[in-house]
């Protein structure tokens, strides 16, 4: 029988679960199982369904990968604060208790995302890259000699808390205000604001001709293309990907971080858009399972 590794991603409002086989070349997982987690859920009860559907999907894995939103620090998971019970919770221990001593690999998911990237996609080959994820909220990830880099607490790439502006709270006021102003939760919330009526991020950017709405993607666009600018001041990658939910309005977001990287940036990078736009952190979360099997 073909041993397999399992993949798990936590998100914030589902689970995504699948399997390949120890040394698949696919960008594929072979088996592919979401859970939607319900608003009444504890963290313990979505880890709980989401172990007995892995069980379910792969009896007896070779290594299990696993991506999750916040960060792994310490054993338990910070940076996490908008699923009750996700903030702290040992989630290495709890997963290595249900999985029995199979290797165990856990990485945050947008640095999962990036890593599927670099095996499969955008970043192949790459020594130097800036992966920037933009979506329900704001992150990225930094490359250097090929691997994706942690940082001393894992948290390496949170640019969801860098200010926005001189006297912007921040994370000792509970606050992410990059996030706040540039992410697709953002836009949204401002963008209901502005109209009057729930709208998504998706919807604005259909109503760009409008000039109130232009206006108020312009200034986002903008605080966008600066930041990945700035971080490319600092990095000096080869490579910027721009990966997540919003990457369905590339048409605006690509030609103006473009514009600010050769404006900017003393040796511009090449920008170029995720490969995958769906499961990046579940394919992620499959590599690292490979490399912990050999495959």
């Amino acid at each position: 029988m073909t041993r397999q590794v399992l993949a798990i991603d936590f998100g914030g409002t589902k689970v995504a679960l699948g399997a390949a086989p120890v040394g698949a070349t696919e960008i594929r997982p072979g088996a592919l199982v979401r859970l939607d987690t319900r608003g009444d859920e504890g963290a313990l009860q979505v880890l709980e369904r989401a172990v007995a559907a892995a069980r379910r999907l792969v009896a007896e894995p070779a290594a299990v990968g696993v991506a999750t939103f916040g960060v792994v620090r310490d054993g338990v998971i910070r940076l996490a604060p908008n699923v009750p019970g996700w903030d702290g919770l040992p989630l290495p221990r709890l997963l290595a208790d249900a999985f029995g001593g199979v290797p165990l690999a856990i990485d945050n998911d947008v640095n999962a995302g990036a890593a599927a990237e670099l095996r499969w996609g955008a970043l192949r080959g790459a020594d130097t890259a800036l992966y920037v994820n933009i979506g329900t909220g704001l992150a990225a990830a930094l490359v250097a000699g090929g691997r994706v880099l942690p940082g001393a607490n894992g948290a390496a790439g949170e640019i969801g808390y860098l200010r926005d502006r001189a006297g912007a709270p921040g994370f000792a006021d509970d606050r992410a205000p990059l996030e706040e102003a540039v992410s697709g939760g953002a836009l949204a919330r401002r963008g209901s604001a502005l109209l009057g009526r729930p709208v998504t991020a998706e919807e604005l950017f259909a109503m760009y001709p409008d000039p109130p709405v232009a206006a108020l993607l312009d200034d986002a666009l903008e605080l966008l293309a600066r930041t990945v600018a700035n971080l490319s001041v600092v990095l000096d990658p080869q490579h910027v990907v721009l990966a997540g939910g919003l990457m369905g309005a590339a048409g605006h977001i690509l030609p103006r971080v473009a514009a600010e990287l050769a404006g900017a940036v003393p040796f511009p990078p090449r920008l170029a858009a995720a490969r995958f736009v769906d499961d990046a952190p579940l394919l992620g979360a499959l590599s690292a399972a490979l490399a912990l099997a050999g495959g």
